[in-house]
């Protein structure tokens, strides 16, 4: 008489194991289908934009993305009208916002880090409340500001240089939240050996803050690479104190864009480059610097 075969089973804890792991693969399978959406939709303007860019066959807007004739002609044509100074502009008020907001807020995240001091906390928190202010509230008396000194319309640039790095010290959140990470026992030590405050922050504390360096003018460069309200309010269409944003926006009023959107569409791919392949190659230290930042505040 022959036994029947049995037909193993497996035990719960595999059968949950496996469970656990077809639903793990489900929901990420999801998770990875609404990115993919996500980033198709995010980037199809873009990608517009740049077809648009190269297209020759005409300078109105079309009813149809890929250009029938391609071509740099708008490219060239651009670096032939007031573009050039738009974006010579805006790269002076970038690189030097950059540098001089980084200084401005390392110093002041460090100050806030290490030093202990009467009304310290009372300063960090109404820089905090101050912070949630939009910025459009203070355009009006800052505009008036700016003109009594001279600092508005064709002299834009100075003052939108001004007005960026009189507030950069509030930016002092992330920065500070990394430095708190670091040690205060190797302030010490330096400070044993003869060190001043200075060569404790150049030479000790920044070499181990590299992301949060990188970071801090990463920020302080894509900033005003972008800024349009402040800029188009303190400019007041003088077509000299335009930056880049400001001056390709111009070109989409009635009597422009027929003859200069494809030009708009090729400026701003100009625009959109430098801070593409900066967020592209710093992108490691750009995210190092907030979860640095983040863990302590």
């Amino acid at each position: 008489m022959s036994k029947k075969h049995e037909v193993p089973t497996l035990p719960p804890q595999a059968k949950r194991h496996m469970g656990i792991k077809a639903a793990n693969t489900i929901s990420n399978t999801i998770i990875y289908i609404l990115l993919i959406a996500i980033t198709i939709i995010w980037l199809v303007p873009f990608v517009c934009i740049v077809l648009q860019s190269f297209r020759c066959e005409s300078t109105q807007m079309v009813g149809y993305v890929i250009p029938k004739q391609w071509g740099f002609d708008n490219y060239v044509k651009l670096f032939s009208t007031r573009f050039p100074k738009w974006y010579l502009n805006t790269f002076t008020i970038a690189v030097v916002c950059s540098l001089m907001g980084t200084i401005i807020t390392l110093c002041m995240s460090y100050t806030l880090s290490r030093f202990r001091f009467k009304l310290r906390k009372p300063l960090m928190q109404f820089m905090l409340i101050l912070g949630m202010f939009p910025g459009m509230l203070g355009m009006i008396i800052l505009y008036n500001v700016l003109k009594d000194l001279g600092m508005t319309e064709a002299n834009a640039v100075p003052g939108l240089i001004l007005v960026s790095i009189a507030g950069a010290g509030m930016g002092y959140y992330v920065s500070k939240g990394f430095f708190d990470t670091i040690p205060k026992s190797l302030d010490e030590a330096a400070r044993i050996d003869g060190a001043t405050r200075l060569q404790i922050l150049t030479k000790v504390i920044l070499p181990l803050a590299k992301p949060i360096v990188i970071y801090t003018i990463l920020t302080g460069f894509m900033g005003p690479w972008g800024d349009f309200s402040f800029a188009r309010y303190i400019s007041n269409n003088n077509v000299e104190g335009m930056n880049a944003a400001v001056g390709l926006f111009s070109w989409l009023n009635q009597d422009q864009i027929n003859n200069n959107y494809t030009m708009f569409c090729a400026g701003g791919v100009v625009v959109a480059l430098p801070v593409t392949l900066l967020f592209i190659f710093l992108q490691k230290y750009y995210v190092e610097g907030v979860t640095g930042g983040a863990v302590k505040g």
